[in-house]
């Protein structure tokens, strides 16, 4: 197979002379120049011939061509039409890539149904693959992205991907600490959540203007299978986060007030070893699913005719 190629600053400034256009900063267009850091993506990845990958914003499509080398297939998604020339150029030629010119998200909420569809036939090739996302996200869709893959019931076993570090730390922060938030919830309680380095900005052509880190994400399927209901758990965690400083146990009668009464609320904190004064920003993520089955229990036996 074809060897991929560095693209270094020289590189990529001569290349886009050359087309006539340059990197367009309101689609968070920042290209990776130390290629010591893309070769560690790459080995953090652990890619097989086993492997789907899914790369959001192909670039010019330096990752990809690196990823093709190990992987079984690539499926590298760009939005903008010139990097999306660019990465054929360089991408196109190796059989096992595909490369799809589009948005990856249909909405915030879900990942584009022809990605999906794309990501399931690559898969249906052989029982034994199984998808990792690898990417140097764009910064303005790299939460949903990864919300919305967790969310899914694909077969996925690594998340590998540099994002801004604001929101690395997000993932990985804990209770008490000021940016644990709902996805840090949503995140954790799946998965565990590594940072695995911290990156400047001088290692990007254009130099963004925060500071960036590569994270690893591996699944945790025992703690995933321990959430009767990942849309309910999903929605409740999103709802109380925007309100993490109230005492969870009015911000849930006020969520679910169509739902469960005060006293079926109370109950629940109850049974949870909560008090009225807890707030969601105290609670381990293992804590809130544990609540979020006890809500979920309530309703559905309200639903069933029960008490």
């Amino acid at each position: 197979m074809k060897p991929a190629v560095r693209q270094t600053r020289a590189f990529l400034m001569d290349l886009f002379e050359r087309h006539g256009f340059y990197p367009r900063h309101d689609l968070g267009q920042n290209f990776l120049i130390d290629l010591n850091i893309l070769d560690v993506v790459v080995r953090e990845a652990g890619l097989t011939r086993d492997d789907v990958v899914i790369e959001v914003g192909s670039g010019t499509g330096g990752l990809t061509t690196h990823m093709a080398v190990e992987a079984g297939h690539v499926v590298s998604v760009e939005y903008d039409r010139n990097m999306f020339g660019l990465a054929s150029e360089h991408a196109g030629v190796f059989p096992n890539v595909t490369l799809m010119n589009c948005d990856a998200l249909r909405n915030k909420n879900h990942l584009a149904t022809e990605v999906l569809e794309e990501i399931q036939k690559h898969l249906a090739v052989d029982p034994n693959r199984t998808l990792k996302m690898v990417a140097n996200l764009p910064y303005n869709i790299a939460t949903p992205l990864i919300s919305n893959l967790i969310a899914t019931e694909l077969p996925w076993t690594k998340i590998v991907v540099m994002v801004q570090l604001e929101l690395a730390e997000r993932m990985a922060a804990l209770p008490h600490i000021s940016n644990y938030n709902g996805l840090s919830v949503w995140v954790q309680s799946q998965a565990d959540v590594k940072i695995v380095r911290r990156i400047p900005p001088t290692v990007f052509w254009p130099r963004p203007d925060v500071n960036s880190a590569i994270i690893s994400i591996t699944p945790v399927p025992e703690r995933r299978a321990l959430i009767k209901d990942r849309k309910f758990f999903q929605n409740y965690v999103r709802m109380v986060f925007t309100q993490r400083r109230k005492m969870l146990r009015k911000v849930t009668c006020g969520v679910l007030g169509n739902d469960l009464t005060k006293a079926q609320v109370d109950e629940a904190f109850e049974a949870e070893g909560l008090t009225q004064t807890t707030r969601a920003e105290e609670l381990l993520p293992a804590q809130l699913v544990s609540l979020s089955n006890r809500l979920r229990d309530a309703i559905v036996r309200r639903d069933e005719g029960g008490a």
